[in-house]
């Protein structure tokens, strides 16, 4: 794990480093912070919740940045809420609501990125393309949700770097500051196409039983 943090450290620079650390052990986590990484994602709050519990401390001591990024449903935006420094995955406008409603309740603004389903794929979630800004300009009045920025998944098995230059457009109309794009098989290519923030499991941690 050590060289490959430190390979892929050297490789991006100043783009910001998401370990993907999804069924993974709390001791492989533990190992990524104490080796430098500075944001730890999850998919999934039942997991997330389990791991946190016993992670938390070591978070606050070291400044971790704790990332949620599967798919949110509104009856658990509570326990996100409680946890997550950034939610990456907003696809609609009830959870914004539940958000904003939830974060008010804990005196916390809560950072979020829009994800975009940049293929127009029906399988996937996210905002299309094309209803992206417009989605933006509805968030402006909620006091307790803070949009930092775009998120994609581009479509597997299909060439990357169109998606990637999609998702550049469309975030060079915005004044946003975060666009989380490219994963351990790609992330060389989307940094090149404009990504701020990489996410990154099987580099860092190795394959997933």
């Amino acid at each position: 794990m050590k060289e490959n943090i430190e390979k892929i450290k050297a490789e991006i620079g100043e783009v910001k480093l998401v370990a993907v650390s999804k069924r993974k052990p709390v001791s492989d986590i533990k190992k990524a912070v104490e080796l430098g990484v500075k944001i730890i994602r999850e998919n999934k709050i039942q997991e997330a919740e389990q791991k946190y519990n016993e992670l938390k401390n070591l978070f606050k001591k070291n400044n971790i940045k704790f990332h949620f990024i599967g798919h949110l449903q509104t009856n658990k935006v509570k326990k996100a809420v409680k946890m997550f420094d950034l939610i990456q995955t907003i696809d609609s406008l009830k959870l914004v609501k539940e958000i904003d409603k939830r974060a008010k309740q804990i005196n916390k603004v809560q950072d979020i990125l829009i994800e975009v389903n940049i293929g127009n794929e029906p399988q996937k979630y996210g905002i299309t393309p094309e209803e992206t800004l417009d989605f933006i300009k509805k968030l402006n009045h909620f006091k307790n949700v803070n949009v930092k920025g775009l998120m994609c998944i581009h479509p597997y098995e299909k060439d990357p770097i169109p998606y990637f230059q999609k998702m550049k457009q469309i975030f060079d109309t915005t004044n946003l500051d975060i666009l989380s794009m490219g994963m351990s098989s790609d992330y060389l290519e989307a940094i090149k196409e404009g990504s701020t923030m990489i996410r990154i499991g099987t580099k860092i941690f190795g394959k997933r039983i």
